[in-house]
């Protein structure tokens, strides 16, 4: 009886040692291998940080500081962040830049947007005592200056085509008064070391009229650098703003030139704004565009009218212009757009005073502009009827 007590005592050291060995070397495999055991829960949690944003370069480190005690302002990001600017030429035949460019194209890496828009006057044309050459060096210049570091920080630029830059304005005899400006722009653009990085989707009279997609967004640039867009190029617009591409974006924005309606001195008047702004804003509003950007008239105006938001990009080049109402001074400026999906407003702008990189406020503004054109209200206060 003993023996057999003792053979079974020792059965059970036994298999209680094997039991032991078995949990321990487990334990241990779970801390040198945790992929080996994870759950696909734990294999979520574990996957890889989002990629952090870029250093900043030491120059536009060296502006932000400048702008005071504090530093730039930063917006807070929100689904997708647009940097826009308009109206970089200075005096006819420039193949120089104001200081307020080159700063506003240094500080791009600073608000780390994922597309760039220039709403048009990239170059100083628009005048008939200008040579091939000469119009060939601005774009050239423009190139230096503003698209190949865009390129060089592998960020995409949406442009439209402004009167200094390739004038659609007609002769009597039908024909473009600037044909030699408009050929020589779309030989630029064409090119493939020109390439401005977006994704078109139709490039139908590329870089007049096309379309892009970027971030769940639909663009379509329309050719307003002057007043009047063709009937066949409307039928175009709007083909292609009721095309399953476009109406199945989150977003639809339009960029052209010319405004809809009139905000600033020396723009109040038939041919610097398109032509029928009522209709056309009619026919936006109808395919739900969200926005309409244009440039031209060299003020800032974050604007509504109906159901439709309408961006008046300031200038940065030479000449900012006074509002048509109000006493505040011209300034030259650039936007940052942040598009919230979720958010009622959807888009939230950052405008910048580019000589002092204070933060223009949306107070400091008219509450609305009426000129002989209609009238346009700032989009934080009620909106006009339309």
């Amino acid at each position: 009886m003993r023996i057999r007590r003792s053979l079974f005592y020792s059965f059970i050291a036994g298999l209680l040692g094997l039991c032991l060995t078995v949990t321990l070397h487990a334990c241990q495999a779970a801390e040198t291998s945790p992929s080996d055991t994870a759950s696909p829960a734990t294999a979520v949690v574990q996957a890889s940080p989002l990629p952090t944003e870029k250093p900043l370069p030491p120059e536009t480190i060296a502006i932000a500081n400048s702008a005071g005690p504090n530093g730039l302002f930063k917006p807070e990001r929100g689904d997708v962040r647009l940097v826009i600017f308009s109206d970089l030429n200075s005096a006819y035949g420039s193949t120089t830049y104001e200081p307020e460019v080159e700063k506003g194209i240094k500080l791009i890496p600073f608000w780390h947007p994922d597309l760039v828009l220039c709403s048009g006057d990239m170059v100083a044309g628009q005048s008939p005592s200008l040579s091939e050459t000469r119009f060939r060096e601005m774009w050239a210049a423009f190139d230096q200056v503003v698209a190949a570091p865009l390129r060089q920080m592998q960020l995409p630029l949406g442009i439209t085509m402004g009167n200094h830059d390739a004038s659609s304005a007609l002769a009597i005899s039908g024909k473009f008064l600037f044909q030699t400006e408009r050929d020589i722009a779309a030989e630029y653009w064409t090119q493939p070391a020109h390439n401005p990085g977006v994704t078109l989707i139709d490039k139908f009279e590329f870089p007049f009229y096309y379309t892009f997609a970027a971030n769940d967004i639909f663009f379509l640039v329309w050719d307003s650098s002057s007043s009047h867009i063709p009937a066949d190029k409307l039928a175009w617009i709007e083909k292609t703003l009721a095309s399953a591409k476009a109406q199945s974006a989150k977003m639809r924005i339009v960029m052209g030139h010319l405004p809809l309606y009139a905000i600033s001195i020396g723009r109040d008047e038939p041919g610097e704004v398109l032509e029928n702004g009522d209709d056309l804003r009619v026919m936006l509003e109808k395919y739900n565009v969200h926005t309409y950007i244009s440039g031209h008239h060299h003020a800032y105006y974050p604007a509504r009218r109906g159901k439709l938001q309408l961006l008046h990009m300031g200038i940065l080049g030479a000449g900012p212009r006074p509002y048509l109402v109000g006493s505040q001074a011209p300034r030259k400026s650039l936007t940052v757009v942040d598009i919230q999906f979720d958010s009622p407003e959807w888009t939230t702008y950052t405008t910048y005073d580019m000589q002092t990189l204070q933060v223009i406020q949306n107070d400091e503004l008219p509450s609305e502009i009426t000129s002989a054109l209609g009238t346009v209200t700032r989009r934080d206060v009620k909106a006009v009827a339309s």
